[in-house]
């Protein structure tokens, strides 16, 4: 059964924030007198390669929700979607959207005299699924046009803080892998750029 590519990223998107938000949660106990996290709204291109040399560009956007555990260390959830209608000009279009979750350390550092102004540098790995529509994914049972490949999301980036609740990502580079049929090596390397804007959310309690 194909299930519409909205439908998918919306699903994927609510299990992925919602483990997020569960990690919040639990690092109240390490802050009793505030809760708080980080929401980036990212412009994202990807460079990726299709089988062997060939490599494109795909643009899109994301959404990035993290929650700290303890000092540095925290919890991220990442959902992201590109798309191209012509992946190294072969003519075949590719929809891919990934759901990705796991652990962040972030390191911050104040900028002057001002308490909500900081430079917010981290790094992540994370791991989750990859969803591809649209496209061609030869396999030994046939070629298949949707697919679903787990895949792993390694990277960092810099945020800086403009006020108590707003801010800019400044940037964001991660490699992901994924491991999609193509007749070959059956994987995928990208290059993932991104930069946007980051809400922060706090809770007195």
């Amino acid at each position: 059964m194909n299930l519409h590519p909205r439908w998918i990223f919306g699903f994927a998107a609510v299990l992925a924030l919602t483990g997020c938000l569960r990690a919040q949660r639990s690092a109240a106990a390490d802050a009793q007198d505030n809760r708080e996290a980080d929401l980036a709204i990212t412009y994202t291109e990807q460079y990726s390669n299709l089988v062997s040399a060939s490599t494109f560009w795909h643009g899109g956007g994301g959404a990035e929700l993290s929650a700290p555990i303890y000092r540095g260390l925290g919890m991220t959830a990442n959902v992201a979607g590109t798309e191209t209608s012509n992946a190294a000009n072969s003519g075949v279009g590719l929809t891919l959207v990934t759901a990705n979750f796991g652990p962040r350390y972030t390191y911050r550092h104040p900028l002057g005299r001002q308490r909500n102004r900081s430079l917010a540098i981290f790094g992540q790995a994370l791991g989750g699924l990859a969803w591809g529509f649209n496209s061609y994914f030869p396999s030994t049972s046939g070629a298949q046009t949707n697919y679903v490949s787990s895949d792993l999301q390694l990277g960092g980036g810099a945020d800086l803080g403009l006020s108590r609740h707003f801010g800019l990502r400044l940037f964001q580079g991660d490699w992901l892998r994924t491991e999609f049929p193509n007749g070959t090596t059956n994987v995928q390397n990208t290059l993932r750029l991104s930069a946007g804007v980051v809400f922060r959310i706090r809770q007195r309690q």
